[in-house]
């Protein structure tokens, strides 16, 4: 069966994925493109990464894949980038066809990381780079204490278990790609912090919003995890942190870049 996405594509998901960029989300990367480089983007979503390492490694060719024919529609449009319907686990390219592969939050949501990441190994060019990049929500923190936050982040881990996922993904990205035969491992770890009024009440909202509102909110339900009114005082729980004027919310994150 084909994995489950715990997050979907409502307007809730896509409003955060769209605000990602390869400043907030591929800095670690940046330093190793180089122009005529090629390059594939694994789960580029609306393409926003996408079209900013496109720019960067012009004019080689750079082709973003998602499996969601809906997001990929979205994302297609007259530019340099090459976006198509996509499978991690068969991916659609001959052995050694791309100089870089690129993955954000992608191995978090399989349920078979080390196999996605053997396929991209098989794309990958001698002496290129794989650049993969996961949230770690267990080591997610935020200020001030916030109980209905602690629910809402074990709920959103036990779901994610029940889809054979990882919330976790980020502390064993390590692993995962040494055994998948990569070496040369490089590991580094950033963060997206929300700690200003305007970010607050972004981050906030859209969580809130995705409480009530998105395919996690359906799957927990369905699960048994929370019932919706649960989720309903989960999601005013991210109201009332946003109100604040003192919160803080970090995103921690682990990136590897490997060699094949």
């Amino acid at each position: 069966m084909p994995d489950t996405y715990t997050h979907g594509h409502q307007e809730s998901v896509l409003r955060s994925h769209r605000w990602r960029t390869a400043a907030n989300s591929a800095a670690y990367l940046l330093p190793h493109l180089r122009s005529g480089m090629t390059l594939l983007d694994v789960g580029c979503g609306p393409g926003t990464i996408t079209r900013d390492l496109a720019t960067l490694v012009a004019p080689g060719r750079v082709v973003g894949i998602d499996r969601a024919e809906s997001v990929i529609e979205s994302a297609a449009s007259p530019g340099p980038v090459d976006f198509r319907v996509g499978d991690v686990y068969a991916l659609d390219a001959a052995d050694g066809s791309f100089d870089v592969v690129h993955a954000h939050q992608v191995l978090q949501h399989l349920s078979d990381p080390v196999a996605a990441l053997t396929e991209m190994r098989r794309v990958l060019a001698p002496g290129g780079i794989l650049a993969v990049r996961d949230s770690d929500y267990g080591a997610f923190l935020w200020a001030p204490d916030a109980p209905r936050l602690d629910r809402w982040r074990e709920i959103y881990t036990e779901v994610c278990r029940r889809n054979d996922a990882d919330a976790n993904a980020g502390r064993h990205l390590p692993e995962w790609v040494a055994a998948a035969g990569f070496t040369g491992l490089e590991v580094s770890s950033s963060n997206w912090t929300f700690a200003d009024a305007g970010s607050r009440t972004w981050w906030g909202g859209l969580w809130a919003d995705r409480t009530t509102g998105s395919a996690f909110s359906g799957q927990a339900v369905d699960y048994g995890v929370a019932s919706a009114d649960e989720l309903a005082d989960v999601a005013d729980g991210w109201r009332q942190w946003a109100a604040g004027d003192d919160g803080l919310f970090v995103v921690v994150h682990v990136e590897v870049l490997a060699r094949p």
